[in-house]
């Protein structure tokens, strides 16, 4: 997928028309609160969190493709989605349906997990991965085809009030070939912070790799004392048998009175092709709205192109301004800038330029369009989080406070040499 998905609200501009990049991506992540270990940041005072809103979501998945039909020509031109086109087993439905599974009753082994998650599906909701915590669980078996497999929970107690429940399960073939893990969890303390989250991995017999973690968090802003909801997801797999691979970091945040956040940080590569994408969405939830898109591509033989756009609102009154560009190997560059400036009285400023000589500059009557709130809000997300809220925190004892840290914790991001800047 080239571009943002539509349930994020983001429309498509006319320079992000044509831009194809590569296939698959590759990334790195660091993990956090893996060890069912956090501190908790609030104030002193502790209030209890109120969630009012209900609503659903929409999140669709792109079909995956068969690449090996296609021929090299068509790959750098067409560049559909899809994981590994080396891996048939990718291909089949009935497989990916296997892949995210609830858990299968006790003293029976959990189904085996061989493929990939999918790509460019961003942020699942809770219901879609079926977190179930078993209680004091410890028990293994071997399948009739000589596959291994386990699952055991605990739970373990900290500062604070803290308590994190917790299931692990995995196997692997008889022959060691392929493998797969996967550790559940959910978390809270005293101050109302709750979270929820997953952490898969896994490789196949022909040598594809993966890992994902999801989490979803419920705390209480220690400033506005306003209810948050932050969601995340982190996906990267690579090929066993191609220099191929891709990497995903999504994040959503939300706040009781409509301020949202919302971003993407994607790499890929397949073979002699490389591409990255980031995009994101501010909403302050008073009307003011901030989206952008930046994504560009290369190949070893030293082709570069890319695209990118900026918009910002309020009140009717804002800008647009945007960039496509493309460099040769032999280091020859094209770009054209556009821009436009809507003055919120059914007028528009349109400029811009290009290295072949064409320019523009002229005002036209033209009605303003933009979204002031997200597709997907606060009341969405919290009609989707009714596991998350449902987690029952330990009661604090008296004369008890919990443990104060203002300090910031920034946004996700890629490793810098995973990240190169555009030219």
């Amino acid at each position: 997928m080239a571009s943002v998905p539509q349930s994020f609200g983001l429309r498509l501009r006319r320079s992000e028309v044509g831009f194809r990049p590569p296939v698959l991506f590759r990334r790195r992540i660091l993990i956090r609160n893996s060890d069912c270990k956090i501190k908790c940041c609030c104030s002193g005072k502790v209030t209890p969190i109120r969630i009012i809103g209900s609503g659903s979501g929409r999140y669709n998945a792109d079909e995956w493709v068969e690449l090996k039909k296609m021929t090299h020509k068509d790959r750098i031109q067409a560049a559909p989605a899809l994981p590994f086109a080396s891996s048939s087993q990718s291909l089949t439905s009935s497989r990916q349906e296997k892949f995210f599974p609830r858990c299968t009753p006790k003293n029976s082994g959990p189904q085996f997990r061989d493929t990939p998650p999918k790509r460019d599906t961003g942020i699942a909701n809770e219901k879609d991965w079926g977190i179930s915590l078993n209680e004091h669980v410890n028990e293994s078996g071997v399948n009739a085809d000589g596959s291994t497999w386990y699952r055991e929970s605990g739970e373990d107690f900290g500062e604070n009030g803290f308590r994190c429940r917790w299931t692990k399960m995995g196997g692997q073939t008889h022959d060691g070939l392929s493998e797969w893990k996967e550790t559940w969890w959910e978390k809270s303390d005293w101050t109302g912070y709750k979270e929820l989250g997953v952490e898969k991995s896994g490789r196949n017999s022909e040598g594809d790799s993966w890992w994902e973690t999801w989490r979803e968090v419920l705390y209480q802003d220690e400033w506005s004392n306003l209810a948050r909801i932050e969601r995340s997801a982190q996906k990267q797999a690579k090929s066993g048998v191609e220099n191929a691979g891709w990497y995903e970091n999504w994040w959503e945040k939300y706040d009781a009175k409509g301020w949202t956040e919302k971003g993407a940080h994607k790499y890929g590569r397949l073979n002699e092709q490389s591409w990255w994408e980031k995009w994101g969405e501010h909403y302050d939830g008073r009307g003011s709205v901030l989206k952008w898109t930046d994504k560009w591509a290369e190949t070893e033989l030293g082709t570069r192109w890319g695209d990118k756009w900026e918009e910002k609102f309020f009140a009717g009154i804002g800008s647009r301004q945007g960039e496509t560009w493309h460099v040769s190997p032999a280091g020859e560059r094209w770009s054209r800038t556009w821009g436009e400036e809507h003055f919120g009285n059914g007028k528009v400023h349109k400029y811009g330029k290009s290295t072949t000589g064409e320019s523009w500059d002229i005002v036209v009557d033209e009605e303003t369009y933009y979204e002031a709130e997200p597709h997907y809000g606060w009341a969405d997300v919290v009609g989707d989080s009714s596991q998350l809220l449902s987690i029952q925190p330990q009661e604090k004892p008296p004369g008890v406070y919990p443990y104060l840290d203002f300090g910031s914790t920034p946004s996700p991001s890629l490793p810098k040499d995973d990240d190169p800047s555009p030219p």
